[in-house]
């Protein structure tokens, strides 16, 4: 089977998010084929290193989403006319108002629970006609783009502001449009060229290159990833498979909210991006987010059920595989935070906590162990937290502990005191995660490979991942972490029984082996219920045996002379 992966700033790049998880399902399911199409979100990352590509991946097209991109063409009054009717409908989907999305959205004077629905799947009313429209203006761009071209310098036109300007002051259109000037037109067209530039690329050819030649699509995203795998349905009629192991609708909610924008281009933005994820949705043959958080998600913009498909992401458990098996291993009074240290992670709230512990256990002692950071405004939160240290604990900060007995330690994840993860792991009795924003908690799922029991927040994917293995708080609450610290601090039995059971079922649902056989039956089953109809000029017409898509080379086995002669002992 050939399988077109399509990423977003993620693999074959090496600092994407999904990197590790493409590059493990890539090699894990070696006997298909793939064909990598990757979009980089800036130059930084094409400028990097790449992941090293095993021979199964047979070709890899790249296109960036930052970079001013024009192919010099020009439309003439008939595709003018073709781009304002495209462009028309797009824009009143994106302006018409819409129910809030994400779990927990629908409130007092809020849509409801099947608003959502509605305003995905194509329901009756109007929230069903602007989805109607929206898509009807995106793959109408998508016609003009494959066989005009021009679609940067027609979204960056005056004819496309006159249109988003009419859109935001027609009747029923979102709350605050009207007020939008032209700098937030023009702004918001700048960013909607490049969501919507792979459209424009050469991945479409109906001579079987590029995506017409794939048996299925899947995207590692429902973003602009996810663009592409569209197209291909809608040209080729090729299934299209979305994986989701972070909620990139989110993603976008908090980097608007966070960009120095107005209020209409950030509202104009979170429309546009609802719209999409809501499009993405509807058309997938089969959605398979990483946990129930995301699933939430999806089904509050309108996903089927019957579509979705938990898939846990998969993590390798033979590195952890010393370190829970010795279940004596570890200080009995320390606790450990392991990963990246931002604000998302609240270590305040920790130290705060760890500060109530300290007075009741005094010879409890706290390790926060920081990957080595990335983003620019690491250092600085890292900072911030080691003076909160010193003032909560200001005979560490007067050296007056024995070497070695401070009650806080700030190390780096890789240097003298933690070298590896599985020695971070294995020096402490109790893991803590105090996050107020966690996707699927990939230190927990490391905590349990290596038997350690856990105090968590309950945030994200935590209850689901932990599932009674572990104890959960309030997040923001530095008064019940320290209590269930204390709990398991003062409790060994009751430490080896939760760390026993943890391991146990990370190694059920949480392997590598498990997240590569789910995909590999997936994928059987999208390509058995929709076949694609290739269209190449040498397509013939059940030219491959079904046996030509299992592991193994069935179609080439050579046929012997007791074929067929009926001969029991042949």
């Amino acid at each position: 089977m050939r399988i077109g992966l399509l990423t977003e700033s993620g693999y074959p790049y090496a600092s994407g998010e999904s990197g590790l998880w493409c590059d493990r399902l890539v090699r894990g399911l070696a006997p298909h084929e793939f064909d990598v199409y990757a979009l980089s979100r800036d130059a930084r990352q094409e400028s990097g290193a790449r992941l090293p590509l095993p021979p199964n991946v047979r070709e890899v097209r790249t296109a960036s989403l930052w970079a001013p991109e024009d192919d010099g063409r020009g439309y003439g009054r008939r595709e003018r006319r073709g781009f304002e009717t495209a462009f028309r409908d797009l824009a009143a989907g994106i302006c018409a108002e819409q129910p809030p999305t994400g779990p927990g959205a629908a409130g007092p004077g809020a849509a409801g629970p099947g608003a959502g629905e509605a305003a995905g799947a194509g329901g009756s009313g109007e929230a069903g006609d602007a989805a109607e429209r929206f898509a009807a203006g995106l793959y109408g761009l998508a016609e003009l783009a494959r066989s005009r071209g021009g679609l940067r310098s027609a979204l960056r036109s005056e004819a496309a502001v006159r249109v988003l300007e009419s859109a935001g002051r027609a009747p029923g259109a979102r709350r605050g449009l009207a007020a939008a000037t032209v700098p937030d037109h023009l702004a918001f067209l700048d960013r909607l060229e490049r969501a919507l530039r792979p459209l424009s690329l050469d991945w479409y050819d109906e001579e079987g290159a590029g995506l017409g030649r794939a048996d299925l699509c899947h995207a590692a995203s429902a973003g602009a990833a996810a663009l592409p795998g569209l197209l291909a349905k809608r040209f080729f009629g090729t299934p299209l498979l979305v994986t989701e192991y972070g909620v990139q609708l989110r993603a976008h909610y908090l980097a608007a909210a966070e960009a120095p924008l107005a209020t209409p281009v950030r509202a104009l933005l979170a429309a546009f991006h609802g719209r999409l994820a809501a499009e993405v949705y509807r058309r997938a043959d089969l959605l398979t987010p990483g946990n129930a958080h995301a699933r939430r998600w999806q089904e509050r913009c309108g996903a089927d059920r019957a579509k979705l498909r938990t898939v846990h992401p998969g993590m390798p458990a033979d590195r952890f595989a010393e370190v829970g098996e010795d279940e004596e291993s570890g200080d009995p009074a320390t606790l450990s935070w392991i990963g990246r240290a931002e604000p998302a992670k609240d270590l305040i709230a920790l130290l705060h906590a760890f500060a109530d512990v300290r007075r009741r256990q005094p010879d409890a002692r706290l390790r926060i162990i920081a990957a080595p950071p990335r983003e620019p405004g690491a250092a600085g939160y890292l900072a911030h937290c080691r003076n909160l240290a010193e003032q909560l604990f200001p005979d560490e900060a007067a050296g007056r502990h024995a070497v070695g007995e401070n009650p806080v330690s700030f190390e780096e994840l890789g240097g003298p005191e933690a070298p590896t993860l599985e020695e971070a792991y294995a020096s402490s009795a109790v893991v803590v995660l105090s996050s107020v924003v966690e996707g699927f908690p990939v230190s927990l799922v490391e905590a349990m490979f290596c038997a350690r029991a856990t105090v968590s927040t309950d945030v994200g994917a935590v209850v689901e991942v932990i599932g009674g293995t572990g104890l959960v708080v309030p997040p923001r609450n530095p008064k019940a972490l320290a209590d269930a610290c204390l709990a398991l601090l003062r409790d060994p039995e009751r430490r080896h029984r939760l760390g026993a059971a943890a391991r146990a079922r990370a190694l059920e649902l949480f392997t590598v082996e498990q997240n590569l056989a789910a995909f590999r039956g997936i994928y059987l089953e999208l390509l058995s219920r929709a076949p694609v109809c290739r269209r190449t000029a040498r397509a013939v017409p059940f030219a491959h045996p079904a046996e030509a898509y299992l592991p193994g080379s069935w179609a080439d086995q050579p046929v012997t002379a007791a074929a067929g002669t009926g001969d029991p002992d042949a």
